[in-house]
């Protein structure tokens, strides 16, 4: 969601602030919403199982997420610009606050598929005002010609930076909690069973939560906004999404992409419901098992972020982006099929190869997600990008939950994870024959034709920079 910019300098309606201000307070709101979802990926699955849910039951209250999620994204598209960016994001961390408290204090399956699904409300509704905020003052203080690039990359480092670090805290802390003696049970007990060690990251970033809404009320003053209707918004979401199937439809390379999206949520599913589990039996205990994962999902994001810093070094090195992708999805299916040919083997080489399976697989997202966009943006214009994006980012979560679903239903061992790799495989084989230059783009698709009608709703999500982080949907 990207707003007009305001064209006054100075506006007062943003506090008069600075671009270096506005950088700092933008870098802050991306880590303080993020660092409570990095809290809950180590602990996620594995509190869901210590509250007596299979597998099945755990996929399901991912779908529930992701497709909320999927389902809501267009539909709040534009809601920035009917209220303003600052009231979406605190309803967002309020959502945040309430979806941590449910997942943590919640015994029963219909609290915690709650709790999922306003978390995957709250992500769609928290994709994109945070950085319309930081565009809109910087174009304000300094004109529509500013540099934004550094602030954008620093919210981005924060974001990885938020996640790492409560990955790290979310595993930490049951560990921490169970070397103390008597700790586990003392809050059990007080608590009627409410409370374990492995709830205490979820309702610490509930906390977490209370001190981010509290800080965009304080900390992103914005000006009035000329009011449309929320009738109005919703009225442009067929629209959107009529354009964004005729986009994929006619245009062969943008249907490549969408599908590449699909098989990259088909592995994000199998990776994230099935490791978990993974590292606990491997240590033996759940609280182990969660510091075990929260290092290696922290190890994700560094292969995540080396393999963007790379995609350029691959691009060139393969000689096109096209190459680049099928190279890299290349690398997310040797991945998966090391991570399922070690299933059933507990010895330190074949730990030593999941691991490496692991990482091959973040590095290879992480390699093929820039390729893909500089692709996707080289051939729509500006009236079709961001519904393009918005169709990419939902064949990801769909495919995500449908593909989380059959994981969970599957017996456990390398089924799953074959299967997951045979996804990536067929998507990357897409990618075999090379596709023609990809001109510029100044208003028509391939066909001749516009490549995608306006929205009248408004702008919908550019969700680019939360794809490129694996573990952005939590787990």
């Amino acid at each position: 969601m990207t707003g007009r910019p305001v064209p006054a300098a100075g506006a007062p309606g943003h506090g008069g602030l600075d671009g270096a201000t506005a950088r700092r307070r933008y870098v802050t709101v991306s880590f303080l919403f993020w660092l409570p979802i990095g809290m809950s990926i180590a602990t996620g699955v594995l509190l869901f199982t210590e509250r007596g849910m299979g597998l099945a039951a755990i996929a399901g209250f991912y779908a529930v997420h992701s497709l909320t999620a999927a389902a809501m994204e267009l539909p709040t598209g534009g809601l920035s610009d009917v209220i303003g960016r600052r009231p979406v994001l605190a309803i967002a961390g309020l959502l945040n606050l309430a979806a941590f408290t449910l997942i943590g204090l919640g015994a029963a399956g219909w609290a915690i598929a709650l709790g999922m699904g306003l978390m995957g409300l709250a992500r769609a509704l928290s994709s994109g005002p945070a950085e319309a905020w930081f565009v809109d003052t910087v174009h304000a203080h300094a004109g529509p010609d500013a540099d934004l690039r550094t602030g954008l990359a620093r919210g981005s480092a924060a974001t990885s930076a938020a996640l790492a670090l409560g990955t790290l805290l979310g595993g930490g802390l049951p560990w921490l909690l169970g070397l103390a003696p008597g700790a586990g049970e003392w809050s059990a007990d007080t608590t009627g069973g409410l409370v374990i060690p492995l709830s205490v990251p979820a309702l610490l970033g509930a906390l977490v939560e209370g001190v981010f809404v509290l800080y965009v009320l304080s900390a992103l003053p914005e000006p009035p906004r000329p009011r449309t209707t929320l009738r109005r918004v919703m009225g442009g979401v067929p629209a959107a999404i009529a354009a964004g199937l005729r986009l994929g439809a006619r245009d062969a390379l943008i249907r490549r992409i969408l599908l590449t999206a699909s098989a990259a949520g088909a592995a994000l599913a199998a990776v994230e419901l099935l490791t978990p589990g993974r590292a606990a039996a491997l240590m033996g205990t759940a609280e182990s098992g969660a510091l075990v994962f929260a290092g290696l999902a922290c190890a994700g994001f560094l292969c995540s972020a080396l393999g963007s810093q790379l995609a350029p070094l691959v691009a060139r090195f393969t000689g096109s982006s096209e190459r680049a992708v099928l190279t890299s999805l290349g690398l997310v299916t040797l991945g998966l099929t090391l991570l399922g040919l070690t299933t059933h083997a507990m010895s330190p080489l074949a730990t030593a190869v999941a691991v490496t399976g692991y990482g091959l697989v973040y590095l290879g997202l992480g390699a093929a997600g820039p390729n893909e966009n500089d692709l996707l943006h080289r051939r729509v214009d500006a009236s079709g990008r961001a519904t393009a994006l918005s169709v990419q980012s939902l064949s990801l979560q769909l495919v995500a939950a449908g593909a989380g679903l059959g994981a969970g239903a599957l017996p456990p061992g390398p089924l799953p994870w074959l299967l997951a790799a045979t996804a990536v495989l067929t998507g990357a084989l897409l990618w075999v024959r090379r596709a023609a230059p990809v001109p510029p783009h100044h208003g028509s698709s391939a066909t001749g034709g516009p490549v995608a009608a306006p929205v009248p709703a408004g702008p919908l999500h550019d969700t680019a920079p939360e794809e490129i982080h694996p573990h952005a949907r939590p787990t």
